[in-house]
């Protein structure tokens, strides 16, 4: 009882008040809790949720009716119109209309009297707490000092944790008194570390170091500070003069230095501002007992500017000077002794250098950005960094002793229980959005403070700052406990992983685990329960952090286990409850109940793969852990004896032998064959159906015409047809009700809808390319889904189950006619659905066997309804099933071989085609991993991927997609590589040899990416030898000494083991011997090979300019190696209602439906908000697509404002230079443009381009997006010639990239030519409008309007050529007696300008004028008034439509 009572408080205070507080700190990203409600008539846009009558300064540095707010600038109320709305696409579950509930408590104001200010008014809720009031002055600039105060009202105390509408006298304009209480040492240090991190608060060294979820964003050197004002911000770009357009040389078109110190360019807010320079814990710590019978907390030591050195005691009743010193105690008060409540007070007081530079610390401190300063869920690592200085810090000090202990300063009884706090938060009630909401907030929050500590405690095991629970073991197989965290080792323990592979395997092992998890707790059953996990990569060593079963150390595991096996099969047994809450899991997840046999050859009943082990806790839970095999073996990578794969895979060269035999589907990829299988069943009784009419129709007219009964036809076909793309195109049309999956879904914004005719040769080479690779491919069914820009590719090797008709044409081909496919799929679909709604006993017998010759061959484990699952024990040694299922096991095999095939002869080639038409564009190998992983293709696949690319005769198109595979391929096998290489440096336990460890790595890299063929290992002189050793050790010899093996690794040597690796893991040959081969053959950049192994291994570099090309000295030095981070695999929550309503507005928004839309995606944020706090990547999307949508409605200030919440938020939570944050810096660019910043537009542009030639080169789709961009704002600033530059630049990436038929080309050739003509050089220009001219004739057609534009375009250019011709004439001819007419040189209007720069961005804009907007808020305000009356939606459809075009029909490309 006691447990779960601290388990509510910790509750209590970390997640339920923690949004409540943020929201009352008006911190941009935390909207109003949902059980808290605006003052009537308000709507909770940006400015009007605010305190508006409150005109002091927020947190944020804005005044408080101006403060950014996420959602800013739509209506935000949680109606139930969205609800309606969200459940069009919310998978088919009705939206509970009742689920949110709305208090209907109006706001007031109180006043606020601190000590030594004036009284300033606060607007509150009822709903509010004391604490956030609390938090409100610990923030605010003029009360910020204060800590240990009580809110006094009438002279009586309120409670921190009671609601404001529970205070007896608390009314609109009550005086709220802030009461300094007395310290206790737990207060006094409370406030020490507060007054740190207000000292620290411009100090980016947190984020260099990765501590605290601090990370980088250097968006604001840029944009001069904040944009979200520019309304009343000086336009900068009204006086072209003013603009510097010039970009650094490396930004240039052609350029090929990458210099890499501009990635972390100079803020200057972050030049210290010292107020201090030692603020730390004296050595008289701690009190003696008569100096704390006179109320001594704690001693503090501290040197001021001026150099002055004081001591100073923390009592009870404040903070005093005492007359200690260095070598003396006297604690007794000086004199004066500047008895302060606050530090701050005291030392404004002794040091007016701390007074100035404190009050201006402030100053910047509530101006910055809020998400420059709101710490981030996970934390984010910077693989550069300066040289920061190391200066002296008692909180961190302390953190450090106290992270060793494990200790959770902040939290009553210290160290926290973590399994107990994540089981309690899933047993949270969830029966309405308000519960769901909070339980998915905590799950949310102790997930990330349980993935912060097991980090933590991961580095610490690795550093040997944990003992081991069995210390007398061997190293390997040594296992720790720390802060309730149960560590191991991925080493084979006791070969455990013997027969699957060894060391490998136990190292494959933990990951396959977290998927197993993340997986099952998606599925989130009640009542079943699995092990908080993370997996940390960390110095060559993985380890393996669990939270820990209840009663688990107390037994051993044989007793333990209730369900499953401990022995891969050999010994089985079962539990009925755990084989009941198994099968509510089985459906989603697609895993079949089987038998097994165990070691009395019974048959065990199990719903998951033996190795999945089920342990009731103390607590009564039901746990599943070892989760390695939750989903099916990957037969490509397992062969097994008498055993063949299909064709598909047999061309391909598999199966092959991998590392160990763990290798599984991804979950990805069965969604996606279960999908293909739906479809393909949907077709086969569709077809089997129209036969059935046919047949009938034909006997019904023989018997009409002849009277005599008609031939019996040939039975139904019981196989799947083989089908052409038009009849696929015809049967999936229909299929409205298939839900698109996730993975398939790339809604991006780099698609552009100018090139939706485009590029059709692009897909033809790719299917010529599948049927060369794949031979039988053309015979297996082909089906593609297409749903709101959506394409499921689902072609799959069916072969085996593809049959022709008796004149050996596809029975669907031919002239079939459309609308008996459509009626045909929806009576299958009907009678599908009748079937598995009840028994089928009304359907006829004819009709139930179309069902179940279409369940049949696709593999269903039903015979009335489509059910596909897996069995994932099939081929895992040691299992064996009963006799009687031999045909299950059977059809289980050919499932498995259909899946293998269905990779390679389907996702590949689906993958390549999306890198073809660019609606899939990675720019580096977290992004190429990515989409990888969303088709659900394994990234061992990725030498088979680099070889289809290289037989697809569209080869030059996907240069880019080559480029970036070749150098993944190249940095993780350098990972692998550098694993073990660091392994030989040291062991865990045996002292570790942590000296040379920057030696080792700066080595590694030169051996890796140096020009520098004899590239020596620098060995570290011994800083602490003695001079009697001195001399024999000065000259030591590599490899001479204890563990230095590592020095004795070659550049060559390195390189070949590159080439060995790229071959036996990804079958892929590497034709090279040296970095500098690489680069020429494959045309990488070492600056990007560089970042990539950085990020991969956690190496951390100082940020500097490195010669990779000198052959004379090694590039890097072991001063070059700042630090070694861990690499961090976790679970990641979501915010599944959130995510529901933002699925519904992309939907909206992509059916042109815009302004419900944009209040589903302010839902949306809304939600997300509560769940995830103010940093999410999902919110960082949310306000992308917010910006978007404000953009096309034309209002332009909110597109800005919340585009930069999103560029700050993918800098804080992506990485600076993660290509999402480059796409992030595009879009804010636009808008900066339009909203008249053409200066700070510029620099934006520059930045982005900056980061993509570092992250993947020039040579890049996307670049010409971005060159575009520039080309045409300087183009608007009339910088011609550099405007050219960079046009042309993109026009050559176009041809290459879009082919010469491309529109895109197109538009790059008239962009080219408008500033041609600007130059008055109308002959280039009429040359380059001519082959756009020529592109849109033959692509459109002449009656298209673009070809029209272009045609008077030319009419218009050929006149002014014509006039310049004949001035020039005339020049000529009579000198300068000549009479000129004058020339129209016009510049370039900002209207044509941002026209143009819409259309390559993919926007139709739409300009509403201020009378369409208020209209439009008119409108949504009065369907509010209507919804709250108790309108339903259809009722107000039918009672009037929207005042506005409700639908605005446009080519736009939503992300």
């Amino acid at each position: 009882m006691m447990i779960v009572k601290y388990f509510y408080f910790i509750y209590y205070s970390l997640i339920l008040v923690l949004p409540r507080i943020c929201w009352f700190l008006r911190i941009p990203g935390y909207e109003k809790p949902t059980d808290f409600d605006s003052k009537e008539g308000e709507t909770l846009d940006g400015k009007e949720t605010t305190k508006a009558s409150l005109k002091d300064p927020c947190v944020c540095g804005h005044s408080a009716d101006t403060s950014v707010m996420n959602g800013g600038g739509a209506h935000n109320h949680l109606e139930e119109s969205k609800q309606d709305g969200a459940g069009d696409t919310d998978g088919g579950e009705d939206s509970n209309e009742q689920e949110v509930i709305v208090i209907q408590d109006t706001g007031f104001t109180v006043k606020i009297q601190a000590p030594g200010t004036e009284p300033f008014d606060l607007q509150v809720s009822p709903q509010e707490m004391v604490q956030e009031i609390h938090q409100v002055l610990m923030d605010r600039e003029d009360t910020c000092h204060r800590t240990c105060f009580s809110l006094q009202l009438d002279g009586n105390v309120l409670d921190n944790f009671a609601e404001l509408k529970s205070i007896e006298g608390l009314q609109e304009g009550s005086l709220l008194k802030v009461v300094e209480e007395p310290y206790t040492v737990r207060e006094a240090r409370i406030h020490v570390r507060h007054i740190r991190d207000l000292l620290k608060s411009l100090d980016p060294s947190d984020a260099y170091n990765g501590v605290d979820c601090n990370s980088l964003s250097f968006l604001s050197v840029f944009t001069d500070g904040d944009l979200g004002d520019s309304g009343k911000r000086k336009k900068k770009g009204s006086e072209l003069e003013q603009i510097d357009c010039t970009p650094p040389e490396h930004i240039l078109p052609g350029s090929k230095e990458r210099p890499l110190v501009p990635l972390q360019p100079q803020n200057k807010d972050w030049k210290p501002l010292q107020c201090l320079k030692v603020l730390t814990m004296s050595g008289w710590n701690p009190p003696p007992g008569n100096r704390k019978m006179h109320g001594d907390l704690l001693y503090l030591y501290m040197v001021t500017v001026e150099e002055r050195h004081i001591s100073i005691t923390a009592s009870t009743r404040g903070f005093y000077l005492n007359q200690s010193t260095t070598y003396t105690f006297n604690p007794k008060p000086a004199n004066p002794s500047f008895l302060s409540h606050s530090l701050v007070e005291l030392l404004s007081q002794i040091s007016p250098a701390f007074k100035k530079n404190f009050t201006s610390l402030q100053k910047k401190r509530v101006q910055r950005h809020p998400f420059e300063r709101i710490a981030t869920p996970f934390q984010v690592y910077s693989w550069t960094a300066p040289m920061v200085d190391h200066a002296m810090d008692c909180v961190r000090a302390e953190d450090a002793y106290t992270s060793r202990l494990g200790y959770e300063e902040h939290i009553p009884g210290q160290t926290r229980d973590w399994n107990e706090e994540l089981q309690t938060t899933r047993e949270l009630a969830r029966k309405n959005l308000p519960e769901r909401l909070l339980r998915e907030r905590a799950i949310f929050k102790v997930h990330s403070d349980f993935a912060a500590a097991a980090t933590r405690g991961s580095m610490a095991v690795i550093d040997g700052n944990v003992m081991a629970i069995n210390p007398g073991e061997e190293t390997r197989m040594q296992m720790f406990i720390w802060n309730n965290i149960f560590f191991s080792l991925g080493f084979d323990v006791r070969d455990h992983y013997r027969e699957l592979g060894g060391d490998a395997a136990a190292h494959a092992a933990p990951t396959n685990d977290l998927n197993g998890v993340r997986a099952y707790g998606a599925v989130d059953v009640e009542g079943l329960y699995t092990l908080g996990t993370v997996v940390v990569d960390y110095r060559g060593y993985r380890v393996t952090a669990q939270s820990i079963i209840p009663g688990i150390l107390e037994r051993e595991q044989e007793q333990s286990v209730i369900y499953g096996s401990i022995d891969f099969g050999k010994t089985v047994v079962s539990h009925g409850k755990y084989l009941d809450l198994l099968e509510k899991t089985s459906r989603p997840l697609k895993v079949q109940k089987h038998n097994v046999l165990n070691e009395k050859d019974e048959a065990v009943e199990l719903c998951s793969s033996v190795e999945c082990k089920g342990i009731i806790g103390n607590d009564g839970r039901h746990y599943i852990l070892d989760l390695l095999r939750t989903f099916p073996p990957d037969l490509n990578f397992l062969p097994v004896e008498g055993e063949q794969l299909l064709p598909e895979c047999l061309k391909q060269g598999f199966p092959r032998q991998h590392r160990h035999r763990l290798a599984c589907l991804r979950q990805e990829l069965i969604e996606a064959f279960v999908e293909h299988r739906y479809l393909l069943f949907m077709k086969m009784a569709a077809l089997q159906l129209m036969q059935q009419k046919a047949h009938k129709d034909s006997k019904m007219a023989a018997l009409t015409e002849t009277g005599s009964p008609a031939p019996v036809a040939n039975p139904p076909c019981t196989e799947a047809p083989e089908s052409s793309g038009t009849s696929t195109e015809t049967i999936t049309h229909g299929n409205s009700d298939t839900v698109p999956l996730a993975a398939q879904t790339k809604a991006s914004s780099d698609a552009h809808p100018a090139a939706a005719t485009e590029d059709s040769m692009n897909a033809d080479a790719v299917k010529a390319q599948q049927t060369t690779e794949t031979g039988s491919l053309t015979a297996a069914t082909t089906a593609r889904a297409v749903d709101a820009g959506v394409v499921t590719a689902t072609n799959g090797p069916l072969a085996h189950v593809a049959t022709e008709s008796q004149n050996g044409e596809c029975l669907l081909e031919g002239k079939a006619d459309v609308e008996d496919g459509i009626s045909g799929l929806a009576q299958a679909k009907q009678l599908a659905e009748s079937l598995a709604a009840d028994d089928g006993s009304g359907i006829d017998p004819k009709s139930r066997e179309v069902v179940l010759n279409a369940c049949k061959a696709v593999g269903s484990i039903s015979n009335t309804s489509f059910d596909i699952r897996f069995n994932p024990d099939i081929f895992s040694p040691g299992v064996r099933f009963p006799e009687d299922s031999v045909d299950d096991i059977q059809k289980q095999k050919q499932l498995l071989k259909d899946a293998a095939a269905f990779l390679v002869s389907c996702q590949i080639p689906s993958l390549i085609k999306d890198c073809l038409d660019h609606s899939a564009l990675p720019m580096d190998g977290a992004t190429l991993t990515e989409a990888l992983h969303q088709r659900g293709i394994n990234v061992r696949y990725l030498g088979n991927v680099l070889e289809f690319v290289n037989k697809t005769p569209a080869k030059a198109q996907l240069e880019h997609f080559y480029r970036i595979g070749i150098s993944e391929l190249i940095t993780r096998c350098a990972k692998h590589i550098f694993k073990t290489y660091l392994q030989t440096m040291y062991s865990v336990s045996q002292g570790v040899e942590l000296s040379a460890l920057s030696a080792a790595v700066s080595h590694f890299l030169n051996c890796f990416l140096s020009s520098f063929p004899d590239a020596v290992a620098h060995l570290p002189a011994d800083e602490l030898v003695s001079r009697r050793k001195n001399r024999k050790r000065r000259n030591r010899v590599p490899g001479g000494g204890d563990n230095t093996a590592w020095a004795s690794l070659t550049p060559s040597e390195l390189w070949k083991n590159i080439v060995s690796e790229a071959q036996s893991y990804y079958h892929f040959t590497l034709h090279c011997e040296s970095a500098d081969q690489v680069v020429e053959e494959y045309g990488l950049q070492k600056i990007t090979l560089l970042r990539e192994i950085s990020i991969k291994a956690g190496i951390q570099i100082l940020i500097k300019e490195y010669n990779f090309d000198s052959r004379h000295k090694p590039t890097f030095t072991e001063e070059d190696i700042l630090n070694i981070f861990p690499v961090v695999k976790h679970v990641n929550p979501k915010a599944s209602d959130a995510f529901h309503f933002f699925q519904s507005g992309q939907a909206k928004v992509q059916q042109g439906f815009l302004k419900e839309g944009c209040e589903l995606i302010n839902e949306a944020l809304n939600l997300f908000n509560n769940v995830y706090g103010a940093m999410h990547v999902e919110i960082c999307a949310c306000l992308r697509l917010l910006a978007r949508l404000n953009y096309i409605m034309g209002d332009h200030p909110e597109a800005l404002s919340n585009q930069q919440k999103a560029v700050l938020m993918s800098e804080r939570v992506l990485g600076i230079e993660h290509p999402n944050t480059i796409q992030e810096y595009m879009h804010l660019a636009l808008y900066c443009f339009a909203n008249g910043q053409l200066s700070t537009a510029l620099k934006l542009l520059y930045r982005a381009r900056y980061l993509m030639l570092l992250v993947c080169g020039e040579d890049h789709p996307e670049m010409a997006l971005l060159d575009s961009n520039i080309g045409l704002v300087l183009h608007g600033v009339m910088e011609y010639d550099l405007s050219l530059r960079f046009l042309e630049n993109a026009l050559a990436i176009n041809s290459k990239y879009h082919g010469p038929r491309s529109l895109k080309l197109a538009l790059s050739h008239h962009l080219v030519a408008r500033v041609y003509e600007s130059k008055a050089e109308f002959r280039s220009a009429l040359q380059h409008e001519k082959e756009g001219y020529t592109i849109y004739k033959n692509q459109v057609g002449e009656a298209h309007e673009k070809t029209k534009e272009s045609s008077e375009y030319l009419k218009y250019l050929t006149q002014q050529a014509v006039a310049l011709q004949r001035t020039m004439n005339e020049i000529y001819k009579n000198g300068s007696n000549a009479s000129i007419m004058p020339l129209k040189f016009t510049a370039p209007s900002m209207a044509s300008v941002l026209e143009q720069l819409n259309i390559i961005n993919g926007i139709i804009f739409i300009p509403l004028s201020q009378k369409d907007l208020e209209n439009l808020k008119a409108e949504v305000q009065r369907r509010q008034q209507l919804q709250e009356s108790g309108k339903s939606m259809e009722e107000l459809s039918e009672d009037s439509p929207l005042q506005l075009e409700d639908k605005i029909p446009m080519d736009i490309n939503i992300d």
